[in-house]
């Protein structure tokens, strides 16, 4: 079992972090991921048998920072952002003994890997404190003239038309209204989608993909789960033979944000 503590602590409320990180090691997880170098810190020298994921939220893209994080803090395992092309996770793979985690489905952010100030300034608290983009509790559904509204902390983030799949709101995937036009200025709904690549992230030796599936629905959870438990069974015992079923990726497609997928930074045609 692996247990996040990858907010940031607070000055005023550190000592909560700390005791997250204590109560995880009397509970005996495989793992905790963190975030915040003083909590790496800490977790090395009280619990120096409990392993530590570097989290996402550490922004770690080079094979120095991470081999940085390994020497000062014994972190085994680094989940790497999501900016990186596949031909440079590869050569951060080769340049360190840590582990290396890799997103292979969720949603994309506009934002540097969850440290997202828009949130911020409309919801008046930090996801990267609260661990939380988008509340449920700050959500509003509301049916107007037959169309479905959402908004976030008052604000209005989109507005469906009936037969329109409506997504979970967040501010940067919103539907505004700029200078007449509507439209989705800061970033279209879409999902990252990684099962074509998943032979080459397997021969490259990526040790896990990670699956986003925070504030997600039951279905989204068993679906992507099953999805990919199959994938990576198949991949693992036939990396030539793999093939990406259409099934796999209809059933994906169905839970996508705006129903539409993308391989995001893992693809670059022009480099």
């Amino acid at each position: 079992m692996l247990v996040a503590i990858n907010t940031y602590p607070q000055g005023a409320a550190s000592g909560r972090w700390r005791r997250s990180v204590d109560r995880a090691a009397d509970l005996g997880v495989d793992a905790i991921i963190v975030a915040d170098a003083g909590l790496m810190g800490y977790a090395a020298r009280s619990h120096p048998g409990l392993r530590i994921h570097l989290s996402v939220q550490g922004s770690a893209t080079n094979h120095e920072a991470i081999n940085f994080y390994r020497e000062r803090f014994g972190v085994a395992r680094a989940v790497l952002p999501r900016v990186l092309a596949l031909e440079q996770v590869e050569k951060v793979i080769g340049r360190t003994p840590v582990e290396i985690e890799v997103f292979g489905f969720g949603s994309l952010s506009i934002m540097v890997e969850g440290r997202c100030a828009m949130s911020s300034y409309v919801m008046g608290e930090s996801p990267n404190t609260h661990g939380g983009c988008s509340p449920a509790r700050a959500i509003r559904w509301q049916e107007v003239a037959g169309a479905l509204e959402s908004r976030l902390g008052g604000v209005m983030i989109d507005r469906f038309a009936a037969g329109e799949n409506p997504g979970y709101p967040t501010l940067c995937r919103g539907r505004y209204e700029v200078a007449g036009d509507t439209y989705y200025p800061f970033e279209e709904p879409t999902s990252l989608n990684t099962l074509e690549l998943l032979p080459r992230m397997h021969a490259m030796g990526v040790t896990a993909v990670k699956i986003e599936g925070r504030q997600r629905s039951p279905r989204y959870v068993e679906t992507v789960t099953r999805v990919w438990r199959e994938a990576i069974d198949e991949c693992t015992a036939q990396p030539a033979r793999y093939r990406v079923k259409p099934a796999w990726q209809q059933a994906l497609a169905e839970i996508s944000e705006g129903t539409q997928c993308t391989l995001g930074a893992y693809h670059r045609p022009w480099k």
